[in-house]
């Protein structure tokens, strides 16, 4: 039987349904080969020839693969259609070809299909061809240029930067985006203005809502009303005349859809409407496509197969009637540069079916498909007919003048489907207008306006009437009709990231490409250079002190043109249009020289270069106009940029006499210094450490170098309520401080503690006959103030009864289904964190993977690299004894492979 391999287990149980008894189809579980993380993985000086080695835990799929090819000579490829999904067919072809699996008489065939469905399959296979020489070039160009950058930008991070971690080709031009745009925020300087409105009616009785437009006869300009005595006078000059309708304006106007999803738009419309990170997003597309139930996810073409085009057209004639049907098919453009990915668009593989129908199990993929198939038949449904009504309501004397906009569907096309979000709110010009015609009378509506005014009183703090004394930083002045309101507005800084917009900002650049911008994203979150609160991107210290190193020392490569320009000319490659060796060539020539200027610079050169090119965020000018480099806290010290095993931070100078420390964000970021008041003579601080903000009592001196300190309490990396930096007051830090609190003397002897630990609230007590304390965990956190003796006593007691038991056994949160080697895979809880069960192997779940979301090839995944983590520790014994007879040469070789897992992060993968 022929021999065919596929990428996951999923995607083999869904082609072998396809194919039948007639085909052996097995999975590599992605790539089988990798450059191993060392030095000389990729050799500049011989050609940049590159050593693969089969990893650990791919070795039993390609043994198994190599098994079946015994009993047949026909291997068939069936990876992924795009640049990757080629180099995992080259690697298997290779790895197979080194271990003889492959012989001259073995046919091997590339087949590739943009969907799994039984046409699209069986279509494939009976139109094999070879493996595509120039993507694989193109995929080796990229892993190549990847290894260099990190294997030897990242070693100079680690030795000028302490507490750096790694840098990458793409992702240290993401962190870039994302540290100017906050460097951005932090230097924009907010404009006050003023917005008025009036509630209107018609003669009729019927209300609507007009802005101020024209004022004193003059059209108003965003900031012509720019304290609140302009806007009082404006409220007056609106509120004493009477108003006319002049002019009544209706246009026609149609709504296109969107075109269909592609990688990009994708994770974006996931993130804006459910919140869903790049990677979570892909993980979901992933099984929908391995299920069959959608094309291939990474893709950065809109095209649409033509018959796809066809049966959208059939499914919403079907389901909304012939109306929603345009008279001809939409078409859209295909942007696509590059050569090396799938070109057509995401969309369901049958579009009768909706989400509803296929009965998905996983909220994600239930949400997702929903997302895909809605988009997809809106794309080609009829345009949204709509009329666009402007009202212009003026004073008889042309003084004042108000403007009232509103649109009518009049027919909702597409938008009984699908309407696509917004990154950021827009002015919102939905409003529907009452009936109205030119000449109309237009009356205050007595009152309308008094509960946006009382809203506005009790979010900003004193708000008059118009007419009354006027006082600093009013909310709104209202009318004593209630009728004409102005607010207090201010201008706002460009906004955050958000997975979306960083993604759809690369795009734009040309930086990455639809299979690395998940990656990207998720990297740069690992690494601990950027922090994700609230569905928005914040660099952490490290990631602006990595960032400006980059800028000052290695500028080229972290400018947006020259790695757009890069991804350019791989592009080229991939169509066979340049030769992958002279691209590295030609990079390597410069970059090395750039590295080696480096090499001797001293840490203090390199942080006093940062010191001024930070210069302007580190020490804004103060409002008292003092020097902004005097320490604030001994009055005498200059502040200075310093560094440490967590990132950058301000120093005094006089340290150790001085500590006074604070975040490189500036004064007033989170986690400043800061003084919250005095306790028996004693200062209370709220500080900022290496592991996080503390509080403490007084500060270090000679006879007491370790004052009091306590944590600021959290759960699973959150703070608890009412607990964050942002909340802290005297009250509570000296609670905190109270830590550890003695409960009282048990009765055999010896006090009984309360505290917190790294792993939430506790109590321990030790006996005099005991080795060791014995330590209980408390299931809440106000329990370790509370608890009293007895309860205590009794926890102490059944722990000791029960040892090794003290917690209860490990609970199953969620039961996934059956490993392919039989036995149940669970996700269990446990006390440090979930984590996924097998029969022996325990695989905790990586940061920001929920146990919620995780699917059970996910969770077969972690279990296997956890098995070849172990197997491999396992083995190590073995392999020195036989090999102990080996040359003093190759013992040094191995021993610097043994360390080379240091630098793992180094990789330079995108």
């Amino acid at each position: 039987m022929p021999v065919v391999v596929v990428e996951s287990p999923a995607k083999a149980k869904t082609i072998n349904k396809y194919l039948g008894s007639d085909y052996t189809v097995l999975a590599s579980y992605g790539h089988v080969r990798d450059l191993p993380p060392k030095d000389g993985s990729v050799d500049p000086e011989h050609d940049f020839a590159m050593k693969w080695e089969v990893a650990s835990d791919s070795r039993k799929h390609v043994a198994a693969i190599a098994e079946a090819l015994k009993s047949d000579d026909n291997l068939i490829l069936a990876t992924d259609p795009d640049r990757e999904g080629e180099a995992i067919s080259w690697h298997l072809k290779e790895a197979l070809t080194k271990r003889r699996s492959i012989k001259k008489s073995t046919e091997v065939r590339r087949v590739t299909f943009n969907a799994i469905t039984k046409a699209a399959v069986t279509e494939a296979m009976q139109n094999p061809r070879d493996i595509d020489a120039p993507l694989v070039e193109a995929y080796l160009a990229r892993r190549a240029l990847d290894y260099l950058v990190g294997f030897n930008l990242s070693p100079v991070l680690w030795r000028k930067l302490p507490g750096a971690r790694s840098a990458g080709r793409v992702q240290s031009v993401c962190l870039r985006l994302i540290v100017e745009r906050e460097m951005e925020i932090e230097a924009f300087k907010p404009q006050e203005y003023w917005q008025v409105k009036a509630q209107l009616t018609t003669p009729k009785g019927a209300s609507f809502e007009a802005r101020l437009t024209v004022l004193d006869g003059r059209k108003l300009e965003k900031f012509d009303l720019p304290s609140a005595k302009d806007a009082t006078r404006a409220v007056t000059e609106v509120a004493r005349r009477e108003l006319t309708v002049t002019s009544v304006e209706a246009k026609p106007g149609t709504r296109n859809p969107s075109a269909p999803f592609m990688t990009s738009t994708l994770q974006q419309e996931a993130s804006r409407k459910f919140g869903m990170g790049a990677r979570q997003t892909m993980n979901a597309a992933q099984r929908l496509y391995e299920a069959g139930h959608i094309t291939y996810m990474r893709t950065d073409g809109i095209d649409m197969a033509p018959e796809a085009v066809m049966a959208a057209r059939d499914a919403i004639k079907d389901r909304y009637g012939a109306d929603y049907v345009p008279d001809s098919p939409r078409m859209y453009k295909n942007k696509a540069k590059n050569a090396q990915e799938a070109h057509e668009c995401i969309r369901p593989t049958d579009m009768t079916k909706d989400a509803p129908s296929l009965k998905l199990k996983d909220e994600d993929q239930r949400k997702l498909y929903d997302l895909i198939w809605k988009r997809t038949l809106a794309c080609q449904m009829a345009a949204a007919r709509l009329e666009r009504t402007t009202v212009e309501i003026g004073s008889q004397d042309g003084k004042v003048g108000l403007r009232a906009t509103g649109q009518v569907i009049q027919f909702d096309g597409f938008l009984k489907v699908y309407e696509e979000g917004r990154d950021e709110p827009v002015e919102d010009d939905d409003k529907r207008l009452p009936p109205i015609a030119t000449g109309d009378r237009a009356g205050f509506k007595s009152g309308a306006l008094q509960g946006a005014f009382d809203k506005a009183a009790d979010r900003e703090g004193d708000v008059l009437d118009a007419g009354e004394g006027l006082q600093s930083h009013d909310a709104a002045v209202l009318s004593a009709d209630g009728a004409v309101l102005a607010t207090q507005s201010f201008t706002q800084p460009p906004p955050r990231y958000t997975e979306a917009t960083l993604v759809k900002r690369m795009e734009e650049l040309g930086i990455g490409r639809p299979s690395t911008y998940a990656s990207i994203v998720t990297t740069i979150q690992d690494r601990e250079y950027v922090r994700k609160e609230q569905n928005r991107l914040i660099p952490e210290d490290k990631g602006r002190i990595v960032t400006i190193f980059l800028l000052n020392f290695f500028k080229r490569y972290v400018e947006y043109d020259f790695t757009a320009a890069l991804e350019n000319e791989l592009d080229q490659v991939s169509a066979g249009e340049e030769d992958y060796k002279e691209l590295l060539s030609k990079f390597w020539s410069d970059f090395s020289a750039a590295i080696a200027e480096t090499s001797d610079l001293r840490i203090a050169e390199v942080l006093d270069v940062l010191d001024d090119a930070l210069a302007p965020q580190l020490y804004p000018p103060r409002e008292d106009g003092t020097d902004p480099r005097i320490c604030p806290k001994c009055g005498q010290g200059q502040l200075h940029l310093k560094t440490s095993r967590t990132g950058g931070f301000v120093g005094c100078g006089n340290y150790p006499e001085c500590t006074y420390t604070r975040p490189i964000a500036g004064e007033g970021a989170d986690g400043e210094e800061r003084l919250l008041g005095e306790d028996a003579g004693d200062e209370i601080w709220l500080k900022a450490g290496r592991f996080g903000p503390y509080v403490q009592r007084g500060e270090p001196t000679p006879e007491n170098k370790k004052p009091p300190r306590a944590s600021l309490p959290k759960a699973r990396g959150q703070y608890l309520p009412g607990w964050s930096p942002d909340d802290m007051t005297l009250e509570k830090a000296l609670t905190l401080l109270t830590l550890p609190r003695i409960v009282g003397l048990h009765p055999d002897g010896g006090e009984v503690k309360s505290n917190l630990g790294r792993f939430g609230p506790y109590i321990m007590h030790q006996l005099p006959d005991e080795e060791k304390p014995v330590y209980v965990n408390l299931k809440e956190f106000q329990e370790v103030f509370e608890i009293g003796m007895n309860r205590a006593v009794e926890l102490l007691a059944h722990k000791r009864a029960n040892p090794g038991r003290g917690r209860q056994a490990a609970k199953a949160l969620r039961e996934l289904g059956q490993h392919p080697d039989g036995g149940a895979v669970n996700v269990m809880e446990g006390r440090y964190g979930p984590y996924v069960k097998w029969e022996k192997v325990n695989a905790t779940l990586p940061d920001g993977m929920e146990p919620d979301k995780i699917t059970l090839d996910e969770a077969v995944k972690l279990v296997a690299e956890k098995a070849g983590a172990k197997g491999k520790k396992k083995a190590a014994p073995k392999k020195a004894a036989a090999k102990s007879s080996t040359t003093k040469k190759t013992t040094t070789r191995k021993t610097a492979a043994k360390k080379a897992p240091a630098k793992k992060t180094a990789s330079g993968k995108e």
